[in-house]
Order: C-alpha cells, then structure tokens, then sequence
C-alpha cells in the first residue's frame, strides 16, 4: 500500500467512525424520548413504548433495501443516503414539537432510523476493508468504541436539554386551567427543538464533509455462484436459526431494560427524572461499555457461550431483585444489568453465522432483522405496566423471561467454539 493509500485509508477510516456514535445516539435516547413524551402528549405506558417500536421497525424495513442500496451505488452513496435521511429526521422533530403531534414524533423517529439502518449497513464492512485484512477485526473494534462513547453520552445530553425536571402530579395537573395545561405541555415539547436543531445541523455538516471528501473506492469480489448466497435456505441450519430468535428476544430485552428506566426509578425510590437520566447515562451505559471490553478479555479463557450463559443467569437474577425490592437495591440492580447485556448481541451474532461460509451475508442481515423484538416487547411491558394501574416494576417480568430465551440458546450453543466478537452495534 502506497503512502498516498494510507492517509487517504486513514482519513476514510476517522471520518466512517464518526458514524458510529450517530446510530448509538439514536438507540440511546429513548429512555429520555419515553418520559419526556408520555408527560409532552400525555400518553400512557403503551403508547410511548411505540418510541421503540418506530425506531426497530425503520431497522426492520430498511435493512435488506439498504444492503441493496449498497450493493447497487457504493459504499460512499450509501453512507450520505443514511445521513440526509437521518438529518431529515432529525429536522422533522421541530414541525412535531411545535403541533405537538405523537404521530408526527413517531415519522420522525422512523426516518431517523431509515437514516441509521443505512449508517450501519455501510460502516461495519467498509471499515473492514480500509486496509490490510489481517488487521480488520482490530479496526472494527476500534470505531465500535465510539459506539460505546455514544451510547452513555446519549442519555446524559438528554436528561440535561430535554428533561425539565418539572414533574407534576395528577392531582395537580387536574387542577391547572386548559390554558394553564396547553401552555406546560407546550413548553415541554418545545424543550426538544434546539437538541434537534443542534442534531440536524451536526449531521448535515458531516454530509456535506462525505460529499466533498474523496473516499477510497472499494471493488468488491464475487464468486460465480454469488446468488445462492441470498437464499432462505439458510434456515436449515438450526444453530443460525436459534440466533435469530435469541436475538430477537435480546434486543427485546434490552430496549426494554433501559427504556423504562427513569419510570421504574420513579416508581421504586421516587427519583427525579434528571437524576435517573445522569444515573443511567454515568453508571448503566458506561457499564455497558466496559462490559464490552471485559466480555472480550473473558473470551480468552471462557468459551463464549459459557459466558453467554452465565451473563444471562445474572442478567434474571439482577431482574429478579428489581422486582421483588424497593429503594437503592431495585434500582443499582438494574444499574448493573447492562454490564451482562454488553455482549449478547455480538456472541450471539457470532455463534449464529459460525460455519455458515458464504450463507454468512444473508444470515447477518436475518440476525440484524432480528431486532425487531424491540418494537414488540416494549409494548407487551407497556400494556402489562397498564393492566397492573401503571405498576412499571412488575412489567419487568418481561425482559426478565427474554433473557431467558437468551440462557436456552447459550445452553444449546456450549459446543460452538466460535470466538469472534466484533459485531458489536446494538
């Protein structure tokens, strides 16, 4: 490799990172978007878990078309695709604050994440081959980092320009006048304009830096019989098969764990919405990130679906003393669980393609569809929270059997010898 390829690698290489923390922001979020929204529009349980359910269903949709997308125009048209689309999402949430529009919330979510589906079917291979091969997995590793970085960043920008901090009671909304009640819940929607502004015009500017910037083409190989890789007959493999539904019931799980979080801290310790935010966003989400870093050493020593078991094991204890407790032990219990959450997604993506060869692209795309488990198991907790006179607590019965699911395919899996973990989006 040339001189001129490296710097023009490298400057590919810091500017496709960058995408990393956009897709993290948007998933990350939505512990804040729930709260604020259910006070903004007035909503129950249920209807703000469709925050979820809007974002997992753009992924859902736009997975296999974006993998299409980039297989027709390139890395690069893919990549400033995603990022007008999720720059027109974020856009759209001031049109939506203004009329105060669920509905209108719920488009720009989902154009968000059409926007980020594509970020992230681009990155994860482009970045493998923005140099030699023998050094893709380390490069992967490194940009996946920034995924981390915005995964506990998310939360604590959230809490401090969205979150007001006013939370009023029934009883006390009940007594306000209709304009004295139009003009709080207009001001709480206005509070996330500027944060999407801001958004918007970040991401706008990183469009334009990919559209000016030249990035390094990539040709691309294909096999004669390249077509038979995209065949459902993928499915007679019953280990890849398991992973997509393990992985289902994961994502699940973990759009359900932090989604509901600032209502459970209000509901078992009486925690101020902001300070559930900075709790979440300090504690939890950097958990989550060395958690990732800790999984990775422990694979060295311990096979990963050993790990993957006793992960989950830990995972239904923690959820478990959440559920039966009140005060600080329901709450640092919950804290604790996305440490064990932290690589779940990568192992079971791993041990799901394990052997599969060139089946190994459309598997990806079905296990990455697969998080469409977090469209549904938010609403299922929802409606379980609405049907108990808003008890959030025992709603967490749901994630709790999810992780479940999780240890059963961990258990079937202790003889896959599989060891890669360098998937980790989610």
């Amino acid at each position: 490799m040339t001189t001129n390829n490296k710097q023009q690698y490298l400057v590919a290489f810091i500017m496709v990172t960058s995408l990393f923390f956009l897709w993290a922001f948007l998933h990350n979020i939505n512990p804040i978007l729930i709260p604020h929204l259910k006070k903004a529009c007035t909503l129950t349980d249920t209807e703000s878990a469709f925050i979820d359910s809007s974002v997992s269903l753009g992924y859902f949709l736009i997975a296999l078309p974006a993998g299409w997308y980039m297989h027709k125009k390139g890395y690069k048209k893919g990549i400033q695709l995603g990022l007008a689309l999720y720059c027109a999402g974020a856009f759209l949430f001031v049109p939506a604050a203004s009329t105060r529009s669920y509905g209108f919330f719920l488009a720009a979510l989902f154009v968000m994440a059409s926007g980020a589906t594509f970020l992230e079917t681009v990155a994860n291979p482009y970045i493998t081959k923005l140099g030699d091969a023998a050094t893709a997995a380390s490069r992967l590793n490194l940009a996946q980092s920034f995924n981390g970085v915005g995964a506990f960043i998310a939360p604590l920008i959230g809490g401090k320009f969205i979150l007001s901090g006013i939370e009023h009671s029934e009883t006390e909304l009940q007594q306000m006048t209709p304009d004295q009640l139009q003009q709080y819940l207009s001001f709480e929607a206005g509070t996330i304009k500027l944060p999407y502004i801001v958004i918007g015009a970040v991401v706008l500017l990183i469009l334009l830096l990919f559209a000016f910037v030249k990035l390094p083409e990539i040709k691309e190989t294909h096999s004669a019989d390249a077509g038979s890789e995209f065949s459902t007959r993928v499915f007679r493999h019953m280990h890849f098969r398991n992973a997509v539904i393990a992985q289902f019931f994961y994502v699940g799980a973990q759009v359900c764990v932090g989604s509901f979080f600032i209502r459970f801290s209000k509901y078992t310790m009486n925690l101020g919405e902001k300070e559930a935010a900075f709790m979440w966003g300090s504690i939890a989400m950097v958990g989550f990130m060395a958690g990732r870093f800790v999984g990775t050493f422990l694979m060295r020593f311990i096979r990963p679906a050993q790990l993957l078991a006793a992960y989950a094991a830990i995972s239904i204890a923690l959820l478990a003393v959440a559920i039966v407790t009140k005060g600080n032990a329901a709450v640092y219990a919950m804290v604790a669980v996305p440490f064990f959450m932290s690589i779940m997604f990568p192992t079971i993506f791993a041990l799901g393609i394990d052997g599969l060869g060139e089946e190994s692209k459309i598997a990806s795309s079905f296990i990455v569809m697969a998080i469409i488990g977090g469209a549904i198991f938010p609403v299922l907790m929802g409606q379980v929270s609405d049907a108990n006179n808003g008890n959030i607590q025992l709603a967490y019965i749901v994630p709790l059997i999810c992780f479940v699911v999780v240890g059963w395919f961990a258990f079937t899996q202790f003889k896959n010898k599989a060891v890669a973990v360098s998937a980790a989006g989610h």
